[in-house]
């Protein structure tokens, strides 16, 4: 199939200050767009464990040191990843469907569900590597990020990349975005290698970003994410 246009994300590290209010505008939208009012004052937030259509992670690690002269050395690094669904172009989540429901837009590249065919198996969640499809436990159909298709149709960006008060975020099609952005610098930790997917993503790094596999921290608040 050929594409005829792709739209993406940028994500700038060195920007992002980890106050998640792209996370929150996400979580807003979703609850707004998957329940009525009623059952969302009735049950509350919590009745959606675990859709978390955009995330930001906290990575850390690195160590002090004292020297024998009591001077001290250190190599500690922490950063922001706010990562969510890149409508990748080699899709697994739409591979791993066994129904169809999961599915690449021909006219834009995004990465969507028909609810209709969806059978709430967690395969496609099981498969990405950015933990993007989200199972709907009360309703039994996966759900994710679908580029907010309603705002892109009134000529607005994202909710996530319009609530950014640093403007780390950014959505176009992947031909604006390299020209305005370039390359980028490469996947980072805790981003999974780009090969897996060939997301529809560029990332700006934070100045003492790890290595994407690298190994060298940790995820530091893995309960939000």
């Amino acid at each position: 199939m050929t594409q005829e246009t792709q739209l993406g994300f940028y994500f700038d590290s060195s920007k992002c200050t980890g106050c998640k209010t792209c996370h929150i505008a996400c979580k807003d939208r979703m609850v707004g767009k998957t329940r009525s009012q009623d059952d969302v004052v009735r049950a509350g937030v919590s009745a959606l464990p675990g859709m978390l259509w955009r995330r930001v992670y906290e990575y850390g690690g690195g160590s002090w040191a004292q020297n024998g002269d009591n001077s001290y050395e250190q190599d500690v690094f922490a950063y922001y990843a706010s990562i969510g669904c890149n409508h990748c172009s080699e899709p697994v989540c739409v591979k791993a469907c066994p129904t169809g429901a999961m599915h690449k837009r021909k006219e834009d590249g995004l990465v969507l569900v028909q609810e209709s065919l969806c059978i709430g198996c967690e395969s496609c969640s099981r498969a990405c590597p950015y933990d993007a499809p989200q199972i709907d436990v009360e309703r039994k159909v996966m759900t994710k990020c679908d580029g907010c298709l309603d705002r892109l149709k009134e000529g607005k960006k994202p909710i996530c990349v319009e609530g950014c008060p640093l403007r780390a975020l950014d959505f176009d099609t992947m031909e604006n975005l390299r020209a305005k952005y370039g390359e980028g610098d490469g996947h980072f930790a805790p981003l999974p290698s780009p090969s897996i997917t060939s997301p529809n993503l560029i990332v700006k790094a934070a100045k003492k970003a790890q290595p994407s596999g690298a190994g060298n921290g940790r995820i530091l608040n893995i309960r939000e994410v």
